[in-house]
């Protein structure tokens, strides 16, 4: 059964936040992330982010703190608050369910 909290937050999340932490992260492109599209799955990959793993390194490295990360993730691929949002709570429930 579904906990009332995780029933909460799939009532908040995309279909893409969903289908990506329901397994795990093996090779799979930026580009499957919530809130990373295709823009910004360019411009990441441009600068070496190319796979998802790589993106939860950087969030790891930065001590899965919200606040950086979603600075980060502004700075480098010009991330709207929403995007780094979605990003953020994707990789965030992707570590809870997986490491």
């Amino acid at each position: 059964m579904i906990s009332p909290d995780r029933a909460a937050a799939n009532m908040t999340t995309s279909q893409k936040h969903r289908n990506f932490v329901a397994e795990p992260m093996g090779e799979k492109p930026v580009g499957t992330l919530a809130g990373i599209g295709d823009v910004l799955g360019k411009k990441l990959e441009d600068k070496g982010f190319d796979k998802a793993y790589v993106v939860l390194g950087q969030f790891l490295v930065l001590k899965k703190d919200e606040d950086l990360f979603r600075e980060w993730l502004k700075d480098t691929c010009g991330a709207s608050a929403k995007q780094s949002r979605d990003c953020y709570g994707c990789l965030r429930e992707w570590c809870d369910a997986f490491l």
